[in-house]
């Protein structure tokens, strides 16, 4: 039944069309394109979630990036914060390749799910309020969906505020109060018998990574503190 549901949500997403303003950009930049990609054929449409439908783990972005998954189709793929992020989730065993260039490349994901807070690449990466607000049930879906869920890992502010609220449509219980965002950064959400717990992460954004804000050493400390979670949680064959 995930299976199913996860790829009823990526049709509707690719067909979304709430945001008029997020639809003309991104168009326009399909049609303008980036040097560097002159020759690429622009996805142009918004950008769904990706992975492992059996998923224990999942990641919540920001945005698709004008010349990065708005081009390739496929999130976190096509720029530099996927060129971060899937060497992480490789060294960590979620990927089974480390490069990454589009979606024929024959990346696979074992357990783990991308997805994030806007669908549409917004202009200088920044979405507004009701741009996030419209966008937000697709998340609330997919948090449903993948029901054996045990970490949610969110890449930044607004993928990890996404990603509290997002537990907290579905049910969950976290104690917020006095938590704030910082990499490393946990919360426990729970909801009955069941646990989620969420780690926060600096986005793996150029920004951050040429900065030496986010080094490989605290990227690969997330998924390690994941994957010492997961050893601990039921199986993947018992949840």
């Amino acid at each position: 039944m995930s299976s199913k549901t996860l790829r009823a949500i990526e049709r509707e997403v690719i067909a979304c069309t709430k945001c008029r303003e997020l639809r003309r950009y991104c168009a326009q930049v399909a049609q303008t394109k980036k040097r560097a990609h002159r020759d690429s054929t622009y996805w142009g449409k918004p950008v769904p979630g990706f992975g492992d439908p059996q998923a224990r783990v999942l990641l919540v972005g920001l945005a698709p990036g004008a010349h990065g998954s708005n081009r390739t189709g496929r999130v976190f793929t096509g720029d530099a914060s996927g060129q971060f992020l899937f060497p992480a989730l490789h060294r960590a065993g979620f990927a089974n390749q480390a490069t990454v260039r589009d979606v024929n490349d024959g990346l696979e994901l074992d357990d783990c799910y991308i997805t994030a807070a806007l669908r549409c690449a917004p202009p200088q990466n920044k979405p507004s309020p009701a741009q996030l607000h419209r966008c937000f049930p697709y998340l609330v879906r997919e948090f449903a969906a993948l029901d054996r869920l045990r970490i949610v890992i969110g890449l930044g502010a607004i993928g990890t505020k996404a990603a509290i609220e997002a537990l907290e449509s579905d049910g969950y219980t976290l104690a917020t109060k006095g938590w704030r965002f910082g990499h490393g950064a946990e919360l426990a959400a729970t909801k009955g018998k069941r646990g989620i717990t969420l780690i926060a992460s600096f986005h793996p954004s150029r920004q951050n990574t040429n900065t030496g804000k986010l080094t490989r050493a605290m990227f690969d400390a997330i998924f390690t503190r994941a994957t010492n979670i997961l050893r601990t949680a039921p199986s993947r064959t018992s949840v």
